[in-house]
């Protein structure tokens, strides 16, 4: 899965908020001041090639686009690329930097051991 640009993500936010958008939809769910028309069409066109929206033809020259992924999927990819990236796809070694850097405790990690074991039966 390609990652996604800070301005993509907040499009795909949007659509999977809202459903499917067409790009004067999708610019009035912006604060002001909101991105141009022309900037929010040509970072679609992006999400398209990257296969992440596709779109139906309204009309000749109007078109509602729609994502193509789901947001759960593209946590799961992206976390998947993140420990690919800087834990040598080691998801072991994810968690282990987390619990060092105190971002999770070692209760919590205690706790979500014993709730997957409980999925798990």
């Amino acid at each position: 899965m390609k990652p996604l640009t800070q301005k993509e993500e907040e499009i795909m936010e949007r659509m999977w908020d809202h459903g499917p958008l067409l790009v004067k939809e999708l610019q009035a769910y912006y604060d002001d001041p909101k991105p141009h028309v022309n900037t929010l069409s040509t970072l679609i066109k992006i999400l398209e090639e990257k296969g992440f929206v596709g779109h139906k033809a309204i009309t000749a020259r109007c078109f509602q686009y729609f994502a193509r992924i789901s947001r759960e999927d593209y946590r799961g990819g992206s976390l998947t690329n993140v420990v690919n990236k800087f834990f040598g796809k080691s998801y072991l070694s994810a968690v282990s930097a987390l619990v060092k850097s105190e971002k999770i405790s070692v209760e919590d990690l205690k706790e979500l051991i014993r709730e997957v074991e409980e999925n798990n039966q």
